[in-house]
């Protein structure tokens, strides 16, 4: 671990809440917009605001059967709320911002109706000081897009997107986009910024041809 990612880590506990959502993930320095109104999540939001602020994004990998939690993906994202506002039904309207990806090393025993984790940071920590992805990679970003929003019907500003500054871009492409749990995963876990684009491009690339499940809207 570098010199510099000390102080940054330091500040993140080991063990924090996790919040399984199928078809949602969290990338270093990206926001997260989360609507929560489920008694649980209500808590476990209470419950980050009065500690750290830390709560691990993460996709469940199976549906439970029905008689237990699911298991998770073992990768997730660490992130810390940035915004809180309660709305007057009772909902919080949240905001997460990234900080590094974690790997699960236990899911733990616990009395809190949601669930909670120790993880460990080790084999992410350069998610501290990411390398942007080579601006060679954009025309095919940039093709791979048209195709993909052509054939979902999504209207876009090309110019602002073709500005917009190409790591940013890609995090908030792959967090937005309707990709399917295990693509969203694959995203999630690429090993660079540069493998992440590569990962994306394909993806659309399959979307724009057909190809490829798309994930139901997740709810929580």
């Amino acid at each position: 671990m570098s010199a510099s990612a000390e102080p940054v880590l330091s500040g993140i506990p080991t063990r924090f809440p996790i919040f399984p959502l199928a078809g949602a993930i969290l990338l270093p320095g990206a926001n997260l917009p989360l609507n929560i109104f489920e008694p649980r999540y209500l808590q476990m939001t209470r419950d980050a605001m009065r500690t750290d602020k830390v709560i691990g994004m993460i996709q469940p990998c199976g549906d439970g059967g029905g008689r237990r939690p699911p298991e998770i993906y073992p990768i997730g994202c660490a992130g810390r709320i940035t915004s809180f506002t309660e709305t007057e039904d009772g909902r919080y309207l949240i905001t997460l911002t990234g900080v590094c990806r974690f790997e699960v090393v236990e899911e733990l025993t616990v009395s809190t109706p949601y669930r909670q984790a120790f993880a460990s940071f080790d084999r992410f920590v350069d998610d501290l000081q990411p390398a942007a992805p080579p601006d060679g990679l954009r025309p095919a970003l940039n093709r791979a897009l048209r195709g993909y929003f052509d054939v979902n019907d999504i209207a876009v500003d090309f110019a602002q997107i073709e500005a917009a500054p190409l790591g940013g871009l890609v995090n908030s492409l792959a967090m937005i986009c309707p990709f399917a749990p295990n693509e969203k995963q694959a995203l999630l876990e690429a090993e660079s910024d540069e493998q992440r684009t590569r990962v994306l491009v394909a993806l659309m690339e399959m979307g724009a041809c057909g190809g490829g499940p798309r994930a139901r809207e997740a709810t929580h």
